[in-house]
């Protein structure tokens, strides 16, 4: 069984982007970092780059978190690792990642929307995830619900999440497609979360993941919701609050 399905005494800890809070985001330094912090697993974003590898980074630029510039597609994976993704990190490989903390920490791959640009991505990753034999430990994410209707008829067996927030188009916030997508977890905006919401969602046999919960006050409000693991950018921080909640 996936890890992600088992029952849990408390919200999972998630390091959102790894520490980020900490350290370089979607860095492995933030990964090691989120582990001897005591997370249970982390969250990362995935994209192709041109010569063909999933690669770990959230942005289709290369500007904001690296010293590179350009779309992340223009760039193959041996000119990927010249530049400093910060305190001289380089933007990893999914295998690089699984390689380093996979045994350790449970994964949440959130699959950046496809474009033309990004043809066979979700495939791509599937083969990472079987080859590193990772199936039992990733839940794959993403806020294109067709996204997650493709990776469900490519890998029925890792479990998936549709990702939303306020500020999206109705369809999108309301996930009007998920009667059409087979998935097992929601990802709202840590703000939709309410007890109601969190019940009327359990009644359809679904989970609640919620993002991205850096303040105190708002993680002690979603773990009293019930929801299942919680996503932010400093798991020592979560952890000490839910230790004092108990």
């Amino acid at each position: 069984m996936n890890q992600w399905l088992e029952s849990h005494t408390r919200p999972l800890i998630i390091g959102h982007r790894g520490a980020s809070a900490h350290a370089p985001e979607n860095t492995l330094a933030a990964f090691r970092l989120a582990h001897e912090q005591g997370a249970d697993g982390i969250e990362l974003d995935v994209t192709r780059c041109l010569s063909g590898e999933v690669v770990v980074i959230h942005d289709d630029t290369l500007d904001r978190t690296t010293n590179g510039e350009g779309n992340v597609t223009e760039w193959s994976l041996a000119e990927l690792r010249t530049l400093n993704a910060g305190n001289g990190q380089r933007i990893p490989t999914l295998d690089e990642v699984f390689e380093t903390v996979g045994r350790d920490l449970l994964i949440n791959v959130e699959v950046k929307n496809p474009t033309t640009s990004h043809s066979g991505l979700e495939a791509a990753v599937v083969e990472v995830v079987r080859r590193n034999n990772m199936t039992g430990r990733v839940l794959f994410s993403c806020f294109n619900p067709l996204v997650v209707r493709k990776l469900a008829i490519l890998a029925p067996e890792i479990p998936r999440a549709i990702l939303y927030s306020p500020d999206l188009p109705i369809y999108l916030r309301d996930v009007w497609l998920a009667p059409f997508v087979p998935h097992q977890f929601r990802h709202p905006e840590h703000s939709m979360v309410t007890l109601e919401y969190v019940r009327y969602l359990g009644r359809q046999k679904l989970r609640v993941n919620t993002w991205t919960l850096n303040n105190p006050a708002d993680i002690t409000r979603v773990a009293a919701c019930g929801v299942s693991a919680i996503i932010g950018d400093s798991p020592k921080m979560m952890r000490e609050v839910l230790a004092v909640r108990g």
